[in-house]
């Protein structure tokens, strides 16, 4: 009789809460897997804008290079004025 009781038990109890703890967590993992696929479509367009970062060392030296003779020119406006 007792087991007839822990079966019907099962049945109405566990089963449905287990259901509804898995509907829990399973609604958010969809989202994640959502996220992740659009992340990983639009992150691969990224690649051959990257290509150009190698100049940045490159840029900043002329920039470093140039900015002693910007200064003297904006002194020469100075004085023209």
């Amino acid at each position: 009789m007792l087991w007839w009781i822990g079966n019907i038990l099962f049945l109405f109890v566990v089963i449905p809460v287990v259901i509804v703890i898995l509907g829990t967590v399973l609604a958010p993992a969809k989202e994640i897997g959502i996220y992740a696929d659009d992340i990983c479509e639009h992150g691969a367009k990224f690649g051959p804008h990257l290509d150009a970062l190698q100049e940045l060392g490159t840029t900043r030296e002329l920039v470093g290079k140039i900015t002693p003779e910007i200064q003297r020119y904006v002194r020469a406006l100075d004085q023209i004025r």
